[in-house]
């Protein structure tokens, strides 16, 4: 039995495919370690923009009842969105404490 080369196995259009660069070079777009803290800043930011809208609110600026209303939705659900991931990534990481011991 012969063994041929890979070249003559593989597809026509996965022979010229390089392999991932790993010099550690940063490429633009969404890093994996930004990702929690973009996230934190967006939850705050929400935060800040229900409490400044319900403030001009407060305030007799024109801004609508519903307004007011969503802004604090959004916040709400977004921060108990990010109390969730927190309490998940400390389960996993008590999950992954027992499993080591």
């Amino acid at each position: 039995m012969q063994i041929e080369s890979i070249g003559k196995i593989l597809p026509s259009r996965l022979v010229g495919i390089k392999p991932p660069d790993m010099s550690g070079e940063k490429k633009s777009g969404v890093q994996f370690e930004n990702v929690f803290s973009d996230f934190i800043g967006e939850v705050n930011k929400s935060q800040f923009d229900a409490m400044k809208i319900t403030e001009d609110f407060l305030g007799g600026k024109n801004v609508e009842l519903h307004e007011v209303m969503i802004a604090g939705e959004k916040a709400k659900t977004s921060f108990e969105l990010l109390m969730e991931i927190r309490n998940k990534a400390i389960d996993m990481y008590k999950e992954l404490s027992r499993m080591s011991a």
